[in-house]
């Protein structure tokens, strides 16, 4: 999607953002305190301004200098101990991401706490690995720009219906599916792009919103009917969370702000500790390290009609990836070419899935709120979050960690979901509101799309006397919104005014 970043709060990645997950948009511009550091390389000829007018990819030497072309900052290689400091920056300001996304995946599907650990692992290497490719850009893989990866909120989604409709290994296979189609369909998806505009994916994402927010409120309150639904003291933490959160936003200022999300989470879990409200921990057993499961759920299974929503979403997603691209060249002044730079970065994000997909993962997407700590620190170096993706593996890999991020509690990891995921919802209005709704026929397709998307979120079960082949499309609705968003939109923009021009041309012609 290519659009103009809009200033929010952190941590809601890309809708793909999940912060969780999800995609498309970026963080606050550079102001106050989060004003570029010392080390930020000047702003020279050639350099890209403050306006972000894009750069080649080296420059060259000032008159009279006799040294060889001025390396790009994209291609800087800094200090090892300041690239170390920005890049653990980045992992910081995604981390709730992973955390609250396998959190929901535990908690919607009842996953026990040793397969909730080895998610949890498996999340943070491919965020790490994903990372590395984007960044690193080997061979066709990744545009060599400072980008993030993390699992996606609507794929998330769209991986929890799949999984309670078909089972868990049926979800795996329909992200593997997926990632394979994305290969398939790159060559031509660029004449696909004309079917999801602003309007279109804008909707989508409000749906992916809304239902995000729904499930995150499901780990402060438990499910409806169960022991302990709606317990004031889970509720009592979970407002805590987000009251903390708040706070945090509104006293800090620049790069801090960035992680108003994470500390949120930090303080909820202090919270917890000095209330007896922490969770215990399973035992380590000694472990040091702790590699990711393959294939945990078993053998995936490909199921072609279950996997027909997440192929939607995915050509969606590889719209979204273009305006991600072009908005992350722009931040660091880099000059790209869109017809080889952005399949790059779809195969990064398609590469990462398919291999998620055999470790039990949703979708994985390039994170949105990272190309706004580059915006805000000016710290341009891809090489930041290749060390970023660095640290996420080691964290992935270290056992003590992910067990001691396992025992946060679900109301504390719920209060920070809300937030993260209802920033998605914001991100979807935001687009919603440069797609021109004061068109009468744009605000008719949004409005159609919302309502039957929202429709099986509002009232769960309504297509359950449906077959399950068609109970999985239909109850799908980020699948079914975007569905009808993008037919409508085809419908109303593009076929009825070439017929009204064709009826125009041909009475045209019999007066003559």
């Amino acid at each position: 999607m290519s659009h103009a970043p809009q200033s929010r709060p952190p941590q809601a990645g890309r809708t793909d953002r999940p912060p969780l997950p999800g995609r498309g948009e970026t963080g606050p511009p550079a102001t106050g305190p989060g004003a570029p550091p010392e080390d930020t390389a000047p702003v020279g000829p050639g350099d890209a301004s403050s306006t972000g007018e894009a750069t080649t990819e080296s420059t060259a030497p000032a008159a009279g200098d006799g040294a060889g072309p001025r390396v790009h900052p994209v291609d800087e290689c800094r200090p090892f101990t300041r690239v170390l400091l920005f890049g653990v920056q980045h992992v910081l300001v995604m981390a709730a991401t992973p955390i609250s996304a396998i959190f929901l995946m535990s908690a919607t599907l009842g996953l026990d706490a040793d397969l909730t650990v080895d998610l949890l692992s498996a999340a943070f290497v491919l965020s790490g690995a994903g990372s590395l490719v984007q960044s690193l850009g080997p061979w066709k893989f990744g545009p060599r720009l400072p980008f993030v990866m993390l699992p996606g909120g609507a794929p998330l989604i769209l991986f929890l219906a799949i999984a309670e409709q078909h089972g868990l290994r049926t979800a795996g296979g329909a992200v593997i599916l997926t990632a394979v189609f994305c290969f398939v369909v790159l060559p031509v998806f660029s004449r696909l792009l004309a079917f999801f505009p602003a309007l279109v994916i804008g909707t989508m994402i409000v749906i992916v919103g809304v239902n995000l927010v729904k499930v995150g409120a499901v780990l402060v309150t438990g499910t409806p009917g169960s022991p302990g639904f709606a317990d004031p003291g889970d509720l009592g933490l979970g407002m805590a969370t987000i009251g903390f959160t708040v706070v945090f936003y509104l006293v800090f200022t620049g790069v801090l702000r960035q992680l108003a999300v994470m500390l949120g989470l930090l303080a909820g879990t202090v919270l917890a500790a000095a209330t007896g409200a922490l969770e215990s921990g399973h035992p380590v057993g000694g472990q040091l390290v702790n590699l990711p499961q393959l294939m945990p759920f078993g053998t995936p299974e490909f199921h072609l009609v279950a996997a027909l929503p997440l192929m939607l979403y995915s050509l969606a997603s590889m719209a979204e990836a273009t305006g991600q691209t072009v908005i992350n060249a722009e931040a660091v002044g880099k000059r790209i070419d869109r017809r080889t730079d952005v399949p790059k970065t779809v195969r990064g994000d398609a590469l990462t899935s398919l291999f998620g997909g055999f470790f039990g993962l949703p979708l994985m997407v390039t994170s949105g709120e990272n190309i706004g700590i580059v915006r805000v620190t000016g710290v341009r170096s891809r090489f930041v979050t290749a060390v970023a993706g660095v640290v996420l593996i080691v964290i992935g890999l270290l056992a003590p960690v992910t067990h001691a991020i396992s025992v946060v509690p679900s109301p504390v990891v719920g209060g920070t979901a809300m937030v993260v995921f209802a920033v998605i919802t914001v991100l979807g209005i935001q687009m919603l509101g440069r797609s021109d709704l004061d068109r009468h026929t744009s605000t008719f397709v949004c409005a159609v799309a919302l309502a039957l998307g929202l429709l099986p979120i509002l009232v769960p079960g309504v297509y359950g006397g449906f077959p399950p082949d068609v109970r999985i499309l239909l109850e799908s609705g980020v699948a079914v919104g975007a569905f009808v968003a993008a037919v409508l939109n085809v419908l109303f923009h593009h076929v009825r005014p070439g017929l009204a021009a064709r009826a125009t041309l041909t009475r045209t012609g019999s007066d003559r």
